[in-house]
């Protein structure tokens, strides 16, 4: 990253469909997941799963410079969502998942609870506008995903935050 970030979030809240991985895990795959012995995880049905190319090592990177990483998602697929961010092994990058139906204000209300922080202090990243039209209401930078995330995406929406934070 060339510009020197001062001021960083303490949390880094992902949405998983369309944001992680390029699919919803309610509609577009059916559980139950699993890895086969190459190491590809799939459907019920043999279908691969794919995920966003960036997302493992961004995900790792990102636990690895000290953010509090968590999962925001409304899937009514909850099980089907936790077995293939298992099998995928990036739980262990998650100090959170809130993962059920429901508005995103729950979710993020809940994350910022449990870690006792400030909205203020939350970056929030979702593929879809009414999520971040609803989540930036609270005071959270919310970031529109659009063709999934990527170490550009984090890093820009991070010195964003940073600029934010030094103003107010």
């Amino acid at each position: 990253m060339a510009n020197v970030i001062e001021v960083k979030p303490k949390i880094l809240v992902f949405d998983l469909d369309y944001t992680l991985w390029p699919f919803w895990v309610d509609t577009h795959v059916i559980p139950p997941f699993r890895k086969t012995n190459d190491g590809c995880v799939i459907d019920q049905f043999g279908s691969k799963i794919q995920y966003y190319n960036d997302v493992p090592e961004l995900l790792q990177e990102l636990y690895l410079e000290g953010y509090i990483l968590a999962v925001a998602s409304r899937t009514s697929e909850v099980e089907g969502a936790r077995q293939l961010l298992d099998l995928f092994g990036w739980t262990k990058y998650f100090s959170h998942l809130e993962i059920f139906p429901g508005v995103k204000t729950k979710h993020i209300t809940r994350i910022k609870n449990k870690f006792d922080v400030e909205y203020s202090e939350m970056i929030f990243f979702d593929d879809e506008s009414r999520n971040i039209r609803d989540v930036t209401k609270l005071g959270v930078l919310s970031i529109l995903v659009q063709n999934g995330i990527s170490r550009k995406v984090v890093d820009d929406a991070i010195e964003q935050f940073s600029k934010q934070s030094k103003r107010k």
